[in-house]
């Protein structure tokens, strides 16, 4: 019933709303777009190829005669999909690394904050592309990829918000009676960090769409025909002078659920008085 509370709270103003509008529709359309797709998003149409937008094709088609409005809707699902995938796994290892470099301190949090370090000394996008070229492409590889440079975001904020903590009276009232340091950690600790946790996995959902559909546009994503937004963008950049469409609709759809999860995330900070 906690999250509901909040979500409303968030909900409650204006830039809460239209990200939680945002995003209440990019899951709709995950889940159902492939249904309400006019045409198959793979099926070619040589004789209809770079049509502009009509009523027919409503974002027009590609340069393989395929319905853009289809594979936008399409690649709804392939897109979020990869972004909820990297961010459980980048939340769910730097939930675990934080807490315990929290937690215990000393030589253990050193080596930990190190190896964090060394992940930061790199930018995302580079860090990626190389992880993403030494597994090949591939949409899985990406997700892999991206997942393992946005762990150490986590792992930072969840540290800092342990250290917070663990020095509380109710904790040391645990330690006092003989609890274990798994069961303080996960029964005491987590608690109370958790809506850190849940506003920065909102913040960088949007990043992981931006990050997987950049190597997408790379090649190193998704291969084709799969309708992918960044693939789908690169695909239409050698007609973006004559042909805009092709690219500029897959690219909004890249922009506006970024803004979703960013307006949403903003709205969840602050609803929960998260202070980074």
């Amino acid at each position: 019933m906690l999250f509901p509370a909040f979500l409303r709270r968030a909900a409650s103003t204006p830039t809460g709303a239209v990200g939680l509008a945002i995003v209440t529709a990019l899951v709709f359309l995950a889940v159902f777009g492939p249904t309400l797709t006019p045409y198959d998003p793979y099926q070619q149409a040589m004789e209809k190829r770079l049509q502009p937008p009509s009523r027919e094709h409503p974002f027009g088609t590609d340069h393989l005669g395929r319905d853009i409005l289809s594979r936008v809707l399409y690649g709804c699902r392939v897109s979020l999909g990869a972004a909820a995938l990297v961010v459980s796994i980048s939340a769910a290892v730097g939930l675990l690394l934080g807490l315990v470099s929290g937690y215990f301190g000393g030589f253990v949090d050193e080596i930990l904050m190190r190896v964090t370090d060394v992940f930061f000394a790199f930018p995302r996008l580079i860090l990626a592309m190389a992880v993403n070229a030494a597994l090949g492409p591939g949409l899985l590889n990406t997700m892999l990829a991206v997942a393992a440079v946005s762990w150490p975001a986590y792992a930072r904020l969840i540290r800092a918000c342990t250290l917070q903590v663990k020095n509380e009276t109710y904790i040391e009232a645990a330690r006092a009676l003989g609890l274990s340091h798994a069961r303080i950690i996960f029964k005491h600790v987590l608690p109370m960090v958790v809506h850190a946790l849940i506003v920065q996995a909102t913040l960088d959902f949007g990043g992981a769409i931006l990050l997987c559909s950049a190597l997408g546009f790379l090649g190193l994503g998704a291969p084709p025909p799969t309708p992918e937004w960044g693939l789908m963008v690169s695909e239409g950049r050698l007609y973006l002078a004559t042909h805009w469409w092709v690219s500029t609709f897959p690219g909004l759809a890249i922009t506006t659920s970024a803004l979703g999860f960013n307006l949403l995330g903003d709205a969840l900070r602050d609803a929960l008085e998260v202070k980074f």
